[in-house]
């Protein structure tokens, strides 16, 4: 249960402001249609969720140890850091789109979550918990958390959510957890 609600919250803080929840608006204020939106979110972030996850695992076994250890602290670090920096949509990603809603979103979220601060999370996460399945559910039930509202509500929600004292808190827990991590691996030594 820790794998599940910690993947869960440490994926809908990183989703924060994230490129993917401005494109869910995207998507959401071009198709006007939620449903098929929420669906390829949810089909996208499995996919790519559970193959982040697998190399998670992996590279656990293969870094097995206190080197291990180490590495997941410096990448909660450097999640927080990375969380300090806003997103934004390219003209790239906001070009029309050639196929339905549904199969928009898919190609979309999973092309976008690509090396992703919630992708590099899961790899984390996954090597932290070595569980391909519950990391993936966790995550995905983050990614849905932080996207399927920003689907639902659109553009609204970015008039009444100060985006950058959110990113500060979660940059502050992210710093807070790998610290701490850093801080259990060097008790180990």
């Amino acid at each position: 249960m820790d794998a599940f609600l910690t993947s869960a919250a440490v994926v809908a803080l990183a989703e924060i402001g994230d490129k993917t929840q401005l494109l869910a608006i995207l998507l959401a204020t071009r198709f006007k249609k939620p449903w098929p939106i929420v669906s390829g979110i949810l089909a996208a972030t499995v996919a790519n969720h559970a193959i982040a996850a697998a190399v998670g695992v992996s590279a656990a076994s293969v870094l097995d140890g206190i080197w291990l250890r180490y590495l997941i602290a410096v990448s909660f670090i450097g999640m927080g850091a990375w969380t300090l920096i806003p997103d934004s949509i390219s003209d790239e990603e906001a070009k029309p789109a050639r196929f339905g809603a549904f199969l928009t979103t898919v190609i979309a979220f999973f092309l976008v979550e690509m090396g992703d601060k919630t992708q590099i999370a899961t790899v984390a996460l996954a090597a932290r918990f070595q569980d391909i399945v519950v990391v993936t559910m966790g995550t995905t039930l983050g990614m849905m958390l932080a996207n399927a509202p920003a689907v639902f509500i659109g553009h609204e929600a970015l008039k009444h959510v100060p985006l950058h004292a959110v990113r500060l808190i979660a940059a502050a827990l992210f710093f807070g957890i790998g610290f701490w991590l850093l801080a259990q691996a060097a008790n180990l030594l």
